[in-house]
C-alpha cells in the first residue's frame, strides 16, 4: 500500500547534515501518524553524502535513495524524487536543516483543508540583507506581479504538494520555484503558512546573487508560458504588426519627403529608410514565427495525423459508399 505523505530532500554536498536531518524528520514523522516515506536524491556530491544516505537506507525501509549522475541542479534534484514519491501529498525541502521539519505537520493542515498547494513563507528571514534578502524581496515582487499569484516567497523550496498536481508539471531549469505560478493556471489552490528560517550550521551555501539572472529568465518563460502557450500568434503577432506600422510610418514619411522636396532619400535619409526597411521585415518574420507557433499548438492538441488526402467515394463490391 502507498503511503499517504512523501518528504522529498535533494542533498549535494551535505554530508555534515545528513544525520541530523534524517533523524529529525523521523522523529516527526513518527508523531504524525501518518504513513510516510523519505526519498532523498544524492545531486552529485563529491563528498560523503551518498555513503550517509545509503547507510541509512539499508536499515531504513522507509527511505528511498537517489542517486543521480551528476549534479544537475535543485530542479532536476526535485523532479527525480517526484518521480519517485509515491504518496498522496509530497512536501518537498531542503537538505541543510535551514527548513525545520517541525513545520511539516502546518502543511499537512494546509492539504487537509483541502488546498492544492502548501507554500513556505520565511516571514522572518535571518540572511544577509544586501546579497539575499533584499534581492529576493524584489524577485518575489516581480513573480507575484508577473504570475498574478499572491504569495509572498517564491524561492523556498519549502512546499507541498498534492501528488496528481504534480504529475502535469514538467520541471527544469529553475521551475520548481515557479510551480504555484504554472499550477495557477491549472486552477489549483494556493495557500501560504509562515514557517522558520534557520541558519545553516554546516556546510557552504549553494545559493548566490549569480542565480539571480537564471531566476529572471525563467520569469519571463513562466509570464510567456502563463499568457501566450496556446496563442503565440497573440505575442509575435502583436509585436510584428507594431514593427511593420513603424516602418511603414518611416517609409510613407520618407515618400513624402521624395514628393514634396524631390530629395535623393538615400542620400538623406539613409539610415531611416534602411532602418524602416528592417522594420517591415522583421514584423513579417514575428508574423511567421507566430503562425508557426500556432501551427506547434494546433498539432500538439490534435493527437491524429490527418490524411494528406481527401476520399470523395469508395466503391466496394459494386456498391458506393460516400466517405463522411
Amino acid at each position: 500500500m502507498s503511503p499517504k505523505i512523501s518528504i522529498v530532500v535533494p542533498f549535494h554536498n551535505e554530508e555534515g547534515n545528513v544525520p541530523e536531518m534524517y533523524a529529525r524528520l523521523h522523529s516527526v514523522m513518527e508523531q504524525t501518524g501518518e504513513t510516510y516515506e523519505l526519498i532523498f536524491v544524492d545531486d552529485g556530491s563529491k563528498d560523503g553524502t551518498y555513503r550517509l544516505l545509503h547507510q541509512i537506507a539499508e536499515f531504513d525501509p522507509l527511505v528511498t535513495v537517489v542517486r543521480l549522475r551528476r549534479n544537475f541542479g535543485q530542479t532536476s534534484a526535485l523532479a527525480a524524487g517526484f518521480a519517485h514519491a509515491s504518496g498522496k501529498y509530497v512536501i518537498a525541502m531542503d537538505g541543510d536543516l535551514q527548513h525545520d521539519p517541525n513545520d511539516i505537520p502546518v502543511f499537512l493542515a494546509g492539504l487537509a483543508d483541502g488546498y492544492d498547494i502548501v507554500s513556505g513563507w520565511r516571514a522572518q528571514r535571518i540572511d544577509n540583507f544586501v546579497l539575499r534578502r533584499f534581492p529576493s524581496r524584489c524577485a518575489n515582487w516581480l513573480m507575484a506581479k508577473l504570475s498574478g499569484v499572491n504569495i509572498h516567497d517564491f524561492g523556498t523550496t519549502f512546499k507541498a504538494y498534492r501528488r496528481e498536481i504534480l504529475e502535469r508539471l514538467p520541471l527544469y531549469g529553475e521551475m520548481h520555484r515557479f510551480i504555484p505560478a504554472i499550477a495557477s493556471a491549472y486552477g489549483a489552490s494556493i495557500c501560504e503558512v509562515p514557517i522558520h528560517n534557520v541558519n545553516r550550521q554546516h556546510g557552504e551555501s549553494h545559493y548566490g546573487i549569480s542565480r539571480t539572472f537564471r531566476v529572471l529568465f525563467d520569469l519571463m518563460t513562466i509570464r510567456f508560458l502563463l499568457c501566450y502557450r496556446s496563442r503565440p500568434l497573440h505575442f509575435f503577432g502583436r509585436v510584428g504588426a507594431l514593427s511593420m506600422l513603424s516602418g511603414a510610418a518611416i517609409a510613407f514619411w520618407l515618400l513624402l519627403e521624395k514628393a514634396a522636396y524631390d530629395i535623393n532619400v538615400f542620400d538623406q535619409h539613409g539610415p531611416f529608410l534602411i532602418f524602416g526597411a528592417v522594420l517591415i521585415l522583421a514584423g513579417i518574420q514575428l508574423l511567421g514565427l507566430g503562425l508557426l507557433g500556432d501551427l506547434q499548438v494546433w498539432q500538439y492538441h490534435t493527437h491524429a495525423t490527418p490524411a494528406v488526402y481527401s476520399v470523395a467515394e469508395l466503391v466496394h463490391s459494386g456498391v458506393a459508399v460516400e466517405e463522411e
